[in-house]
C-alpha cells in the first residue's frame, strides 16, 4: 500500500509518520504538499499532527480549505482511505469527513503524556489486527482533543459501530479518571459510516519503535497493512 502524508504549514509530525510507515513498516510513503492537487496515486492519505496554519481560528479550520483537501475529500468520497491523527483528526471533522468536533480540553491546558486505549471495534482496516481485550499505550499531545458529539449524533455513531478507541486505564476499565481531556464517552477515535476514514487523537507514530521506548503504536499502524504483531 502506498501512503501519502500531507504537509501543511505548521505540521510537525509528518517526518515521524514517514519514518513509521517507510522505515519501520517498510511501505512506500511520500509527502504531499498542501498546495498540490496531485495525490501521487497514494492509496491511503494521512493528515498528520501539528499546528496547521498556527491553529488560528480553531484547530483545522484553515487547513480544511487547503487546495489538496479538495483531492483528499474526493478520494474519501470514492472510498479511498484517509487517516487523521491529532491535528489531522481535527481537520477531518472540520472538512465534514468525520462527525462531531474536537474542543478545548476540559482543564484548558495542553496535555502531553502516555495514555491507554481500548479498541472498541475490529471492523475497520485500522483496528482489524488489534485485540479488544487488550490495552495499548499511546502518547497524546494536544490542547483541543475533547471529542464532542450531541446526544442524537452520538447515538448514531454508536449504532453504526463507528467508535474505534476509548480512553481507559491500564487494566482496560473505561473510567472518568482515565479520560485525559473530557471527551464524551471517553472517545479517542472514530471512523465514518463507510469505514474508510479514520480519526484519532493519540499518536501511534510516536510509539512504533524500540528506540522510542514503546512499540504499541506499531500494532495500530501495522493493522493497516495486515502485518500485525499480537
Amino acid at each position: 500500500m502506498k501512503f501519502g502524508v500531507v504537509v501543511f504549514p505548521g505540521s510537525n509530525c509528518d517526518d515521524d509518520m514517514i519514518f513509521a510507515l517507510r522505515d519501520v513498516l517498510g511501505q512506500p510513503a511520500v509527502k504531499l504538499w498542501h498546495k498540490s492537487h496531485d495525490l501521487q496515486d497514494c492509496e491511503l492519505i494521512v493528515l498528520p499532527g501539528g499546528f496547521s496554519y498556527g491553529d488560528y481560528l480553531r484547530s483545522g479550520a484553515i487547513a480544511r480549505f487547503s487546495p489538496i483537501m479538495q483531492e483528499v475529500i474526493a478520494h474519501a468520497q470514492k472510498g479511498g482511505y484517509v487517516m487523521g491523527i491529532c491535528n489531522g483528526f481535527q481537520i477531518l471533522t472540520e472538512a465534514g469527513l468525520l462527525p462531531g468536533a474536537l474542543l478545548r480540553n476540559t482543564n484548558r491546558k495542553y496535555i502531553c503524556k502516555n495514555v491507554y486505549l481500548k479498541p472498541i471495534t475490529r471492523n475497520t482496516l485500522l483496528t482489524q489486527g488489534l485485540r479488544t481485550d487488550k490495552t495499548y499505550q499511546i502518547p497524546i499531545a494536544h490542547g483541543e482533543g475533547r471529542y464532542y458529539a450531541p446526544p442524537a449524533l452520538l447515538e448514531e455513531i454508536r449504532a453504526h459501530d463507528q467508535i474505534l478507541f476509548k480512553y481507559c486505564n491500564q487494566a482496560g476499565a473505561i473510567t472518568e479518571e482515565a479520560n485525559p481531556n473530557g471527551s464524551v464517552d471517553n472517545i479517542a477515535g472514530i471512523c465514518n459510516k463507510k469505514r474508510n476514514v479514520f480519526g484519532m487523537m493519540p499518536h501511534p507514530e510516536r510509539a512504533c519503535h524500540p528506540m522510542l521506548g514503546n512499540t504499541d503504536g506499531y500494532q495500530l499502524l501495522a493493522s493497516l497493512i495486515e502485518k500485525v504483531l499480537v
